[in-house]
């Protein structure tokens, strides 16, 4: 897209929506969250977190992109893993099912990198249970994909956690957490396959899940987005693993790569740093390129310069 697009809407972004007359709602990180009756209102705005804190300027785009881009995997997945989905009657918006979300983040990894890299670069071979092999270096590839789950914290910073840990702590049977594994592994393997049909690999990604009032567990948040996943490209994958350097990747990391480089890492009197509005041009170009090079699609902004209008009136529509 032509950044001169992107600069215009660098002050129309969708900060935030208060739709009172909607009844309550939730602000996570990333989305506002709003329950009629059994339904959810979820509007994935501009807003972009990491390392557990919410950064005070938005990315243009951004909202529409995770949420195209959720809606288009859970669609992909849908014969795999039911979803919350219901429908999709605005580019920022998705409605679905209520469900009582599970206290853990499904989190699968295929390569070291990340989290993973940083805890083995310490010496450490155990990862939320699984021991992984000596020998290895940044962004190589595990013998097979891995859970390593987390705890979902309300405050302050997700910690790993292991099947055993989290069944004995009462956050979730044994049952329970073998399926929604399976779960897990299943739609990992899904969109890796996906991801290779555009010339990608899919490093590691995080899934949510959900229990319906029936008693069904879906899958809940999103799927495969920049915000929950990590791209690297095939074609150069190889030769930069030989020689030791950093690989062509799509996702949120160069982010928190640019934080640290300005001193900050979401740690007790770290000042957070302002987006200049030259990375904010970057951050978005960057979503919109793994939107299209994941979905092999064109992507369509909505250029509409009051979001929360637009949002509006698409929801109340519903009533």
């Amino acid at each position: 897209m032509d950044a001169a697009i992107i600069l215009r809407q660098l002050d129309h972004g969708l900060r935030e929506t208060t739709f009172t007359d909607l009844g309550e709602r939730y602000r996570g990180k990333v989305r506002d969250t709003y329950r009629i009756d059994d339904r959810l209102i979820l509007v994935t705005t501009d807003r972009i977190s990491a390392f557990d804190h919410v950064l005070r300027q938005t990315i243009p785009f951004k909202g529409q992109v995770l949420n195209q881009l959720a809606a288009y995997f859970f669609e992909a997945t849908s014969d795999l893993v039911p979803n919350h989905v219901l429908s999709v009657p605005d580019p920022n918006v998705t409605v679905a099912m209520r469900c009582e979300p599970v206290q853990i983040e499904f989190v699968v990894r295929a390569y070291v990198v990340g989290h993973a890299w940083r805890t083995y670069r310490t010496g450490k071979r155990i990862l939320c249970g699984k021991t992984l092999p000596d020998g290895l270096q940044q962004n190589s590839r595990l013998p097979e994909p891995i859970l390593t789950p987390s705890t979902k914290a309300h405050e302050g910073h997700d910690e790993d956690i292991s099947r055993e840990e989290a069944i004995a702590q009462g956050i979730i049977d044994a049952e329970t957490f073998d399926q929604l594994e399976g779960y897990a592994l299943a739609l990992f393997e899904r969109g890796a396959e996906m991801a290779a049909e555009q010339g990608l690999i899919l490093v590691d990604t995080k899934y949510e899940f959900g229990r319906t009032p029936d008693g069904q567990y879906v899958v809940i948040d999103e799927v495969h987005t920049p915000d929950s996943s990590r791209y690297f490209y095939t074609d150069t994958y190889d030769e930069l693993l030989s020689q030791d350097k950093p690989q062509r990747q799509l996702s949120k990391e160069f982010v928190r790569e640019w934080l640290m480089d300005h001193g900050f890492m979401g740690k007790q009197g770290q000042i957070l740093p302002d987006l200049p509005e030259a990375f904010r041009v970057e951050a978005a170009s960057r979503y919109i390129e793994l939107y299209e090079s994941v979905t092999g699609k064109a992507f369509e902004p909505d250029l509409h310069l009051d979001p929360v209008a637009r949002i509006r009136e698409a929801v109340f529509s519903l009533q």
